[in-house]
Formats: C-alpha cells, sequence, structure tokens
C-alpha cells in the first residue's frame, strides 16, 4: 500500500492552496521534531503560519541547523518572504530572516500562540508525530508525504473573511 500511495499521489503545490499575502502579514516561525524508523534519527518540522489567515506557508523537513533554516526560509511561497517574522529564541532565526523584522520572543508573550497551537493540531491528528508513541513513519518519503497532505487538507478547509 506503501508503494502505491508513493506512486500515486501528487498534491499540487504549496503555493495553490494559500489566500493572497498582505503587506502587513506577520509569519510565525517555530520548529518540532517527530522521528523516522527509530526515536534516534529526529526529523525536524519547520513551520511557517501566517497569523492572518492561519494558513501554514512553508515547510521544511530536515535537521535543526543553519542551513536547514536558509532551506526552510526558501520554502516559504514567494508573496510571503517579505513579511514579518517572529519565533523563538532559536539562534538561526536572526542570522536567516534578519532582513525582514525579525522579532525573537519567549513562548510565554503569545507572539508564536498560532504556530504553537497548529503544532499541536499536527500532534493529536496524526500519530507519528506524537512524541511519546508507537506510531512513527518507517520512511522519510512516507514522512514527508503524510506531513505535505495534512498541510494541504488543513490549508485548503481554512476560509478567511479579511
Amino acid at each position: 500500500l506503501a508503494k502505491w500511495i508513493k506512486k500515486v499521489a501528487s498534491l499540487p503545490p504549496l503555493a495553490e492552496t494559500l489566500h493572497p499575502a498582505k503587506p502587513d502579514d506577520t509569519l510565525e516561525l517555530d520548529e518540532l521534531w517527530s522521528f523516522v524508523r527509530c526515536k534516534e534519527d529526529r526529523a525536524w518540522v519547520w513551520v511557517a503560519l501566517c497569523r492572518r489567515t492561519r494558513q501554514v506557508v512553508g515547510l521544511w523537513v530536515g535537521g535543526r541547523t543553519e542551513s536547514d533554516c536558509y532551506e526552510f526560509r526558501n520554502s516559504i511561497d514567494a508573496a510571503y518572504r517579505g513579511c514579518a517574522t517572529v519565533s523563538d529564541f532559536l539562534a538561526s532565526y536572526p542570522n536567516v530572516f534578519a532582513a525582514n523584522g525579525h522579532v525573537a520572543c519567549g513562548k510565554e508573550s503569545g507572539e508564536t500562540a498560532h504556530v504553537e497551537r497548529w503544532n499541536n493540531t499536527l500532534r493529536q491528528r496524526l500519530g507519528r508525530f506524537v512524541r511519546k508513541t508507537l506510531s512513527f513513519s518507517k520512511s522519510w518519503a512516507m514522512h514527508i508525504l503524510t506531513l505535505r497532505w495534512f498541510v494541504h487538507v488543513y490549508n485548503t478547509s481554512i476560509s478567511v473573511a479579511c
């Protein structure tokens, strides 16, 4: 079944699921870990969420290095790349997103509340992203495909009145 899903599954690009960007949009950035094959093989999921639309506008799965942060920035839809950004205190964010007026703050400030909520939604709906679980992805391809499918369904189910 997994081989068939990998062969047949094709999702439209992330950009096709997004509402148009506005100049005053703010992106909330965060990363969460999951694992593939075994708990030692961590997969970091980087997420950029538009505060106004609540849509995921950028997604990257990889490590937690500064080069991964650059790849994450490149995964953000071009229309949203110039938006202001807010994140936690991970050292890579200010280096990579400095040109956008990046602000680093703690979780207690509430500035990253929407992306943190999205992380919780992901962990509740997909067992392979729960921290302490027996469910996990057996391959990187299925891990990424499942995540992309979830983001596609999530983004297309949101309607924005603003």
